[in-house]
């Protein structure tokens, strides 16, 4: 959601958030130049805004913004390299200090897709480029707003940080909002130069621009929380799991990044789409069995192979899950129903007034309702979620149609396979015989499970939120269970839950992550001397 010289409104979560913008001041042009990476303190414009928390009271926030500053000093596409700042100084009146709040960074990549800032005029207006993985533009899309479902959600990517963003900021903490290079941007030679690994290779060089200028931006440099939702939240655990490695070294000094840290202070991510050369056996193991929407089964050739394939990718994990179980393909479907479906469905049940649960156990008998806690089983649940959102495979697609294809591109070849499974099998006439030699390299700075249980990373975050819905089936729900049992073997502070009946870019605690940020930075707002 953008705010800017007029009043704008998003449900998100069940959260109206109200904005209405006013300029009553300005300083100077924030854009930097892109020779330098000093921040300019003084290049603000003074604006106000109207937040509505989750309860429903408003608050009148006036806030400095900084629009749009080149975070590199040698940019492929400064449209996309930049990032904008938002730092809290009057909340319902009171004047308040946001010099060592936490900063909440949050991007608005959806679908790997381009996401640019440079037309921001105010927090919360950071925008994606569209399109999400698997090559197709469902509601999800990336987008800054998008109109409420019918539980009061947005499907939208911004759903998850544009109301974070709001909320964040009538907290008093001050949010930073990067864009990123995606997929899809070509230059005039016909080369893809957003592909992988660029998304994450910006992310962390806005990183670096923001920790260079301790003591000149706002907030603590020491306490970034990164947040994303899909395609952005598996960037959010990118740069969690990954901080300060120096696998990064050589493409980040390429376009001018700081000499500076990456490592963030802790990450949020919503739905992410990661760990996706392992993401087609992952996927036929969780949703194998269900029909597409048009009623037909998939391949289940295909479906069988990649299970057996995901089966051996997880026995090699040796993954403890939260509660000390060694998580197999053969033990996953309980771990999950009791682990996280489950309690979920018991939350969701017990908020509900004794009447509407009544009506809603009636019209799913699959659910056993006893002494205030929900029992049912895992066929059960796939049956209840229904059609699968994706074909077989469902990331590296025989046919080079999927979003990931195009990501994993080189050069002037829009499309590449990024797994051999998918290349044997391969239906566009390609005579490879094995995978580019470039790509394990590439697949690896794309994984965070790579700086979790690969080579766990002493600079990681030690802070995970991750949330996701139950009927989200754009990836498999094993994705951010392995995630969060990898950042939890390691010893890491992980808060992990998912949203009963939501789907895809759900986020309905949005004011439970605003809370958890000052539990785990220890931020008490304090009021300006």
């Amino acid at each position: 959601m953008g705010i800017g010289a007029t009043a704008g409104v998003a449900a998100v979560g069940g959260i109206a958030l109200t904005a209405q913008a006013s300029d009553t001041s300005s300083s100077s042009d924030a854009s930097s130049s892109s020779a330098s990476l000093a921040f300019d303190p003084d290049a603000y414009t003074e604006l106000t805004t109207t937040v509505t928390d989750t309860d429903g009271d408003e608050h009148a926030v006036t806030y400095h913004f900084w629009k749009a500053i080149t975070y590199v000093a040698d940019p492929v596409d400064a449209t996309y390299q930049s990032l904008i700042v938002s730092a809290p100084v009057e909340i319902d009146g009171a004047t308040v200090d946001a010099s060592d709040a936490p900063i909440l960074l949050a991007n608005s990549i959806g679908g790997y897709m381009p996401s640019s800032v440079a037309e921001a005029t105010g927090v919360g207006a950071g925008g994606g480029g569209g399109g999400m993985p698997g090559g197709t533009l469902p509601s999800d899309a990336a987008s800054s707003s998008a109109a409420p479902n019918a539980n009061g959600n947005t499907n939208a990517n911004g759903g998850a940080t544009s109301s974070n963003q709001l909320l964040a900021l009538a907290a008093g903490y001050v949010v930073i909002e990067p864009g990123a290079r995606g997929r899809t941007l070509k230059n005039s030679d016909g080369e893809y130069y957003g592909v992988a690994p660029a998304a994450i290779v910006d992310l962390k060089a806005a990183v670096r621009y923001i920790r260079s200028n301790k003591g000149r931006i706002p907030g603590d440099t020491d306490r970034i929380v990164s947040a994303g939702t899909s395609a952005g939240g598996a960037l959010s655990a990118l740069l969690g799991a990954s901080g300060d490695s120096p696998l990064y070294d050589k493409l980040l000094k390429e376009i001018g990044a700081a000499d500076a840290s990456d490592a963030i202070f802790a990450t949020g991510a919503w739905c992410p789409i990661t760990d996706l050369d392992h993401a087609d056996g992952a996927y036929e193991w969780n949703w194998g069995a269900n029909a597409t929407s048009s009623g037909s089964q998939v391949d289940q050739t295909v479906s069988k192979a990649l299970q057996a394939q995901f089966a051996e990718y997880q026995a090699g994990l040796r993954l403890q899950g939260l509660d000390g179980t060694r998580l197999t393909a053969r033990n996953y479907d309980a771990y999950l129903v009791e682990q996280y479906l489950e309690p979920s469905a018991t939350r969701y049940l017990t908020a509900l007034s004794d009447s509407d649960r009544t009506a809603y156990l009636a019209s799913n008998a699959f659910i056993t309702w006893e002494n205030g806690k929900a029992s049912f089983s895992w066929d059960d649940f796939l049956t209840h979620v229904g059609a699968r959102k994706k074909n077989t495979p469902a990331f590296d697609a025989f046919d080079l149609s999927a979003g990931e294809n195009n990501l994993f591109g080189k050069g002037t070849a829009e499309t590449r396979h990024f797994t051999a499974y998918s290349l044997k099998h391969d239906t566009t006439g390609s005579t490879a015989k094995r995978l580019d030699s470039d790509l394990p390299e590439v697949l690896r700075l794309m994984n965070p499970m790579h700086f979790l249980v690969d080579q766990p990373n002493k600079a990681r975050t030690k802070h995970w939120w991750i949330r996701l819905g139950t009927n989200d089936s754009d990836t498999s729900h094993t994705v951010s269970a392995n995630l969060a049992a990898a950042a939890h073997t390691l010893g890491d502070d992980v808060n992990h839950l998912y949203y009963w009946d939501e789907g895809h870019g759900a986020n309905t605690d949005p004011g439970d992550f605003i809370t958890w940020i000052a539990k785990v930075t220890g931020h008490r707002a304090k009021a300006k001397k």
